[in-house]
């Protein structure tokens, strides 16, 4: 089975919109996009406030690995398909994400946990996968 999205036909566009759509309800401030040095879409970059104040996030869409996937898949994609298909992979993953924040499983923070930015840019996962943060002790069952 093709990867969720492979035929879209919604541009980037469009579908950033409806992202940031999403995230504006729930209180997401300040939403920028990032360009790579080709002038592509590479993330969506926001503020939230949180109980331990105000943090940055950015949301990427990795395109060259959708391309990679759906080229594996035999899916016939260039890579404005790819870019389309990863943004409403992103689209779909955050209205998920809103609809458990709606029914008040979780809070904005610990849905974008691992997207959050420090001082340098960096992420905390990329903290986490340079080894920068360390979880001690064993895994539980």
């Amino acid at each position: 089975m093709p990867l969720l999205n492979y035929t879209t036909k919604v541009d980037v566009y469009t579908t950033l919109g409806a992202i940031q759509g999403q995230l504006v309800r729930p209180g997401a401030r300040k939403i920028m996009q990032e360009y790579d040095s080709a002038g592509r879409i590479t993330a969506l970059a926001f503020q939230v406030d949180t109980p331990m104040g105000t943090r940055g996030i950015r949301l990427p869409a990795n395109v060259e690995a959708v391309h990679a996937v759906l080229t594996r898949q035999k899916v016939k994609c260039d890579r404005a398909q790819a870019e389309r298909v990863a943004w409403r992979i992103v689209k779909d993953w955050v209205e998920a994400q809103m609809a458990i924040l709606e029914s008040e499983m979780v809070q904005m923070d610990e849905i974008f946990l691992p997207y959050m930015i420090d001082g340098k840019g960096q992420t905390l996962f990329q903290a986490y996968r340079n080894n920068q943060l360390l979880l001690s002790g064993e895994a539980a069952p």
